[in-house]
């Protein structure tokens, strides 16, 4: 979906298909203009992902896949700028947070970090199913809509902060999605 279209915008268009349905499709929004009120207000409406319209191929091939799988893909510069913006804020603290086992606690700390199903399978020994289940069983139980909300509402609450831990490459690193 473009942001910028000629009788209702991106945004507002994405927003209407997201309320839709209990499982609406995906959007992965598009746009040459790389502005955080796009970013933040895109993601907030329901896109599963966000994109600059200069984007190589294979990272918009990326994204489509990625949304189309329930998970999520943002170009790395308005990513950086989406988890910026919340660290800088004073963390808040979740009681949903509470309603998570260990396990699952474990396994959001490292999707938060970006670590794809089969990566967190290879960092907690476990099966990559068993990693998937749990992905599922953490977007459910903080209503969260996908791995970019996962993202936000990690950093937002202070689970996770920039520089800490993870796998080697895995923050600063590729932008969110296909896992």
């Amino acid at each position: 979906m473009d942001v910028r279209m000629p009788r209702l915008n991106g945004i507002e268009a994405t927003r209407r298909v997201a309320a839709l349905t209990p499982q609406p499709p995906r959007v992965v929004l598009l746009t040459t203009f790389d502005l955080d009120e796009y970013v933040f207000d895109g993601l907030l409406a329901g896109a599963s992902g966000f994109l600059l319209k200069h984007a190589p191929p294979e990272e918009i091939l990326l994204a489509v896949r990625a949304a189309a799988a329930g998970d999520a893909l943002v170009s790395p510069g308005p990513m950086r700028r989406l988890v910026e913006h919340f660290v800088r804020g004073r963390p808040r603290t979740s009681a949903d947070l509470d309603r998570l086992t260990d396990r699952e606690r474990e396994v959001f700390v490292l999707m938060v970090r970006g670590l794809s199903n089969a990566e967190i399978a290879r960092s907690l020994v476990i099966g990559e199913t068993t990693a998937k289940t749990h992905v599922t069983r953490i977007l459910t139980k903080l209503q969260l809509r996908d791995r970019a909300h996962a993202v936000i509402y990690g950093y937002e609450t202070g689970l996770v902060r920039p520089g800490e831990g993870g796998a080697p490459g895995t923050w600063p690193g590729p932008p969110v999605g296909a896992g």
